[in-house]
């Protein structure tokens, strides 16, 4: 399992502190949609820049256009790229050829699919790297989790790596470790701490076993 830190509320220099104070406790660093929306891909090829031995994961839930966009991703310096699994099935086909041609990944990001255990099998075969389920913020300010969505894809899911985000914090992490998805995705369970570095290392040992 790999930990992923999401990082949303943040400009690039603030962005590149929070990232210092974890780099040694992280695999992942996402920069959020809020991100790339308010700085751009600038924000991917600054924090490549600073951190080469990190993957950066560029969140740009694409819903069209997938090739291009995930190959600016990828010219900025992006490992993997996200796209949303209602877009059309062409343009999910259309990011995976692109990655795989510039020798990137993709991750699915099922936020608003309602029929979980099918969309993720058609994603599965459309050789996509990670199918993540996600409570969105909004979902989760009613208290809503991804856990029992998470049990639902690893159940038909033969190829891709699977993923969970949204809401994740140390007191809930251990129910999501049970279920052994591939990459935990946590923003604020680590930003909004006052110890970033105590929270990203206690999560690290969490999942690292």
């Amino acid at each position: 399992m790999e930990l992923q830190l999401a990082l949303d509320l943040v400009n690039i220099p603030e962005a590149i502190e929070v990232v210092k104070e974890v780099e040694e406790h992280i695999d992942i660093v996402e920069i959020g949609t809020p991100v790339v929306i308010n700085e751009g891909l600038k924000a991917v090829s600054d924090l490549k820049k600073a951190f080469p031995n990190l993957k950066i994961l560029a969140d740009l839930k694409i819903m069209d256009a997938a090739g291009y966009e995930v190959m600016k991703a990828s010219e900025a310096g992006a490992d993997i790229v996200t796209i949303l699994a209602v877009a059309e099935d062409m343009s999910i086909k259309g990011a995976v050829e692109e990655a795989k041609k510039q020798g990137k990944k993709v991750l699915v990001d099922m936020i608003a699919v309602k029929d979980i255990k099918t969309r993720a099998k058609e994603l599965d075969e459309f050789g996509v790297d990670y199918i993540c389920v996600h409570t969105g913020y909004d979902l989760q300010a009613v208290g809503k989790n991804s856990f029992e969505d998470l049990k639902a894809i690893k159940s038909v899911v033969k190829n891709a790596k699977t993923a969970v985000a949204g809401g994740i914090k140390l007191d809930t992490l251990h129910e999501v470790v049970e279920v052994q998805p591939d990459l935990i995705i946590v923003g604020g369970g680590i930003t909004a701490q006052d110890d970033k570095k105590a929270a990203a290392a206690a999560m690290q040992k969490m999942i690292k076993g």
